[in-house]
């Protein structure tokens, strides 16, 4: 009974069947992650578990070669945290705040500078949480997104 109960639930808020994207297994929600890593633009996945657990893979949209994989943990009452691991050897610890259980912002130390996030927000909703660098904005050109001068 207690199964049913929290397969009726996750379907509900959305973790279960067609509310969750592509990839995302059943229990689980694929978002878009925005990130701002010492200056530069990064964009990607992440997927939250109803545990709370997940993770995440982003990507430098200056060079896509430059790749982030990392896990987090989250709840509703304290938010969440993790760690990441870049291609090239940086590293990052954040902790983030969930807006609600698929949308939320973040904050973190990255190994050349800060780091700021967003993830499940559009380019718009993202942009009061981005630490953006001095004399740049967010702009999708109409197929990406990216950083250009003001």
């Amino acid at each position: 009974m207690r199964k049913i109960l929290i397969t009726v639930l996750a379907a509900c808020i959305g973790l279960a069947g067609p509310a969750s994207l592509a990839g995302a297994g059943p229990f689980s929600a694929t978002r878009t992650v925005i990130a701002i890593l010492a200056d530069n633009l990064y964009v990607g996945e992440a997927e939250g578990h109803l545990s709370g657990a997940g993770t995440l893979a982003i990507h430098s949209q200056k060079d896509p070669a430059l790749t982030c994989l990392g896990q987090f943990t989250s709840s509703a009452e304290l938010g969440g945290s993790g760690q990441m691991h870049c291609s090239d050897g940086a590293t990052a610890t954040f902790h983030f705040k969930r807006l609600n259980v698929f949308r939320g912002h973040g904050v973190g130390k990255f190994t050349r500078g800060s780091m700021s996030f967003s993830y499940g927000l559009t380019a718009e909703e993202a942009a009061p949480y981005l630490k953006l660098p001095r004399g740049k904005k967010l702009t999708h050109n109409g197929t990406e997104l990216e950083l250009v001068d003001v």
